[in-house]
């Protein structure tokens, strides 16, 4: 019954989305991330707390509202352009999406190394993936959550492949990943999220603990491959920018422990300094912190 409720929302929204005008377009996605926001009241809560916790309380209501209600937005706009780029030619894609210092990753290629993207759950992510397996002419493996909705999972799974981007499972995504780059596939990893302490390196975050996923650490020592942050944000959700840093390079001595420290360390602090520059970008709605401030931040929700 609930892929049913799915598919008929998504056949529904894809039908608005072709014939409303642009402007209206914009409109509805603005309207929905509003809706969204003020009508899920746990949410904010934990937007807020999250902030709070991030900010050390130096945020305003106001302040904290509109990067709240900016966070909603961004999830519709990623959802809605999920179903925009349904049978979308791939130039069609690149259409309104500029690159900064691609050369980063255009000099790994015309030197034949191998390397892994990072990235976070920021500005359109979705998007993100999919221009870059096209602008840079890549077949890209990104590591996921299998969707509640087997019938979603498929449309989302086919929607990805159409634009060389593959999908390897949170269970068994070491195996994938390690298979991809045997067949020199690239691999792309969101690193903010919260993982149980058992699976996770402990790091700062906004100079408070959480977990941090190992495997890009992992993969980068055990294949010698740099990481190379990528992160997509746009203005006013008619151009988007995808901008490339520095790579975080790859560490091998004899004490492992410490070289995955390191580079998990490098990794979270390349993403707090991409939230800080423009915080409305992030999706607030994690529970981030959840493994070390579950009572303070999330128990009474």
């Amino acid at each position: 019954m609930r892929d049913y409720l799915y598919l008929g929302l998504y056949k529904t929204f894809s039908f608005l989305l072709k014939v409303l005008p642009h402007s209206m377009e914009r409109s509805l996605m603005k309207a929905l991330g509003r809706f969204a926001y003020f009508v899920s009241k746990k949410h904010q809560k934990i937007i807020n707390n999250n902030l709070d916790l991030a900010f050390d309380k130096r945020l305003t209501k106001e302040e904290k509202k509109e990067i709240g209600i900016s966070a909603f937005i961004n999830l519709a706009d990623t959802t809605f352009g999920i179903i925009k780029r349904d049978n979308m030619p791939k130039e069609q894609v690149l259409k309104n999406v500029t690159f900064e210092n691609e050369e980063i990753v255009k000099k790994y290629q015309q030197e034949k190394k191998q390397f892994i993207f990072i990235t976070g759950h920021y500005g359109n992510w979705e998007l993100l993936s999919q221009a870059i397996a096209i602008y840079f002419d890549l077949t890209l493996v990104g590591v996921g959550r299998k969707l509640d909705s087997d019938v979603m999972d498929e449309i989302l799974k086919k929607n990805r492949e159409r634009f060389n981007v593959e999908m390897v499972y949170k269970k068994g995504a070491m195996k994938g990943c390690i298979r991809a780059i045997a067949k020199k596939k690239t691999i792309g990893i969101l690193v903010d999220q919260h993982l149980p302490l058992e699976q996770s390196i402990v790091v700062d975050f906004f100079n408070h603990k959480v977990t941090h996923t190992p495997i890009a650490s992992i993969l980068s020592r055990k294949f010698g491959v740099d990481l190379i942050p990528a992160f997509i944000s746009t203005d006013d959700y008619e151009q988007y920018t995808v901008r490339i840093y520095e790579p975080i390079k790859s560490i091998k001595t004899e004490n492992q422990e410490a070289d995955l420290e390191t580079t998990t360390i490098a990794q979270a602090k390349v993403m707090e300094r991409i939230i800080k520059e423009n915080p409305k970008q992030w999706f607030w709605m994690h529970k981030r912190w959840k493994e070390f401030y579950k009572k303070e931040l999330y128990d009474y929700l």
